[in-house]
């Protein structure tokens, strides 16, 4: 079964004596931003706002995603479209993702 709705990354089906099994090798989901793997609470950020016709949906921590909206307004992120080294290369979010990488997957703190 998928988990959040995202799709199984391999379906591998096999017959065996007259019956089918199907194994389900499901990939980690890692973290748009920061690339870690994801904990239990996953967020889904447009990387082009919704409110500017985005339509695609990138999994994330709500810790990132809160870094992500306390350091861009919706304009700046329409701009940058779903490039995410131009984010990670502003100063606050290269801090942040250094500082985040060895947290655990459902690590939350205040953001700015």
């Amino acid at each position: 079964e998928a988990r959040l709705g995202r799709p199984l990354s391999r379906c591998d089906e096999e017959k065996e004596g007259g019956r089918k099994e199907v194994s389900h090798d499901l990939a980690p989901l890692t973290c748009w931003l920061c690339d870690r793997p994801l904990g239990d609470i996953v967020q889904w950020h447009h990387p082009i706002p919704k409110a500017k016709k985005g339509k695609v949906k990138v999994p994330i921590h709500p810790i990132c995603h809160k870094t992500i909206h306390a350091n861009f307004t919706n304009n700046e992120l329409a701009r940058i479209g779903d490039n995410v080294a131009v984010i990670r290369a502003h100063p606050a979010i290269g801090k942040f993702v250094t500082w985040i990488a060895n947290k655990p997957a459902d690590f939350d703190a205040p953001t700015r």
